[in-house]
Order: C-alpha cells, then sequence, then structure tokens
C-alpha cells in the first residue's frame, strides 16, 4: 500500500523524493533511488541527516569511508559530511530521511555529480 500523504516531492536523475514533515529545525523525508542510480557527492553547511534503509541495498559513502547498507541500517552525517550513496541492487533502495538544522534545498553542495548538475 503506497503511503500519499506526501507534502512535496521532486523527481530527480536517480529517483525521487518525498517530503513528510517540514517544520523549523527538522524535515522527514522518503528518498527512492532506483537500481545503478546513485547521489551527487554532496555536503550540507546547514544541516545533518539520519537515514534509515527502508528497502534495498547499497554502497553509501560518508567522507573517506564507503561500506554496504541494506534494511534495518542506519547511519548519522554530521553537518559538513561528505556523502553519497548508489542502489547496488536491483529493486529501489528506499531511506527515510530525517534532517535536523536549516532545511532547505538549497542547502546542497554537489561536488561530483553523474548528471552534470552544480
Amino acid at each position: 500500500m503506497a503511503i500519499e500523504n506526501w507534502i512535496d516531492s521532486d523527481d530527480r536523475p536517480w529517483g525521487r523524493w518525498e517530503e513528510f514533515l517540514n517544520e523549523p529545525g527538522y524535515r522527514v523525508k522518503r528518498i527512492f533511488v532506483h537500481p545503478g542510480q546513485r547521489l551527487s557527492l554532496q555536503r550540507h553547511a546547514l544541516r545533518s541527516e539520519h537515514w534509515a534503509i527502508a528497502k534495498g541495498t547499497g554502497m553509501f559513502t560518508l567522507d573517506s569511508d564507503v561500506f554496504e547498507v541494506s534494511v534495518g541500517d542506519r547511519v548519522f552525517i554530521p553537518v559538513g559530511g561528505v556523502h553519497r550513496i548508489e542502489n547496488t541492487g536491483d529493486e529501489n533502495l528506499i531511506i527515510i530521511e530525517t534532517q535536523l538544522g536549516v532545511c532547505d534545498e538549497n542547502d546542497i553542495e554537489r561536488l561530483e555529480d553523474d548528471y552534470g548538475r552544480s
């Protein structure tokens, strides 16, 4: 059963995100990463993030560490942490993301991007 109570969403070249809460100081999203796709290598100056892997498998990068993640794993991305995730499975990788701090889509500094975005 699909949850469709989101208040905002956006399709991206790697998949899609849906926003469920956006309050001063915190935000909650569900992120879908398509098989074989990955997010940009990025960092945030104004927020930290907690990710919970809800479905699928992937390779997660945080600064110089790279490790496999799967259902039930949780990761913390501190303010300024350089991060990315890649879907290494054959189904959508689904992440529940909680942002803490100033939660603005403009707070993305892309360091590398497979889709030519800056």
